[in-house]
């Protein structure tokens, strides 16, 4: 939205396209506060952050697809959309990659076991719990100490489920202090440092996780019915990596935000693509594009 709505301030022709229904990506079902403390000087929650970026997307001009999927970039600047009035070709001058991050599921790792349910990424669990409000699991262990795996954990206290452990690799807790006091100490959780699964059991339903202890060797089998992974985040760009070279993308594609690189906060991901919009857009007005 940010960057979209730079380059339609300066005068470009903009068009936005996104697979969901509403726009702010992953932002609405981030219900906690923490968002918009650099760039708004506010303590707001996701979908505030998403509505005031909104607001500004909206006041630009610049136009807005939704329910619609690019499946691919061409060499010759043609991006392929689907739609659910069908397939059609858009010519554009610039294209920006604002594809955000796709998560490491639990089967990136060396897993055994059956493949039952109640195993969810940290994304899709915050998804289901607060824009759903499905019953995701009672007694749930937490693969990864990342930011959205603490926050995530956070929620599921804070909805009366029970956190048997926070799991972690390395020998500390990952993520921002902020979230590490905020999430994991304010609300108690036990976290396992030196771990990780190496198996799941029970079918249909998980019934148990195997932990082992990475200094040790030895394995423990923890009862449980559900398993979040938060294993990190892989950015998106799918729909242009066949134009990919070892010299990179071409230089009219600009990935941007979270498909560029992960950023620790949305802040800095609203000001790179503010700054992109409104660098393409000048330089379109300068060629009288």
């Amino acid at each position: 939205m940010a960057a979209a709505a730079g380059a339609a301030a300066e005068g470009s022709n903009v068009l936005l396209v996104d697979e969901r229904p509403y726009l702010g990506g992953i932002l609405p079902q981030c219900i906690h506060n923490g968002f918009g403390r650099g760039f708004y000087k506010e303590d707001l929650t996701g979908p505030e952050y998403s509505r005031k970026e909104a607001e500004r997307f909206f006041a630009s001009g610049a136009s807005w697809l939704s329910r619609a999927r690019v499946t691919k970039i061409r060499p010759d600047r043609i991006a392929e959309i689907i739609s659910p009035e069908g397939l059609f070709h858009c010519l554009f001058e610039q294209c920006v990659l604002a594809t955000g991050c796709r998560e490491k599921n639990l089967y990136s790792l060396e897993i055994s076991g059956s493949r039952p349910t109640g195993i969810y990424t940290a994304g899709e669990a915050q998804e289901m719990l607060n824009l759903g409000h499905y019953d995701i699991g009672n007694h749930i262990v937490i693969l990864g100490t990342g930011d959205i795996g603490q926050i995530v954990a956070r929620r599921l206290v804070i909805t009366g489920r029970t956190v048997i452990a926070m799991v972690e690799k390395n020998d500390h807790i990952g993520g921002m202090k902020r979230n590490r006091d905020e999430c994991i100490a304010a609300y108690h959780i036990p976290v396992i440092l030196r771990a990780t699964v190496t198996k799941v059991h029970g079918y249909p339903r998980l019934e148990a996780v195997t932990l082992q202890h990475l200094d040790t060797g030895t394995r423990e089998i923890i009862r449980c019915d559900t398993l979040v992974t938060a294993l990190g985040l892989i950015p998106e760009t799918s729909a242009a990596d066949s134009l990919k070279t070892e010299a990179g993308f071409p230089g009219w594609l600009h990935p941007c935000g979270n498909a560029a690189h992960v950023h620790e906060i949305v802040d800095s991901v609203t000001l790179e693509g503010l700054r992109l919009g409104h660098t393409l857009g000048k330089a379109a007005a300068a060629k009288g594009s």
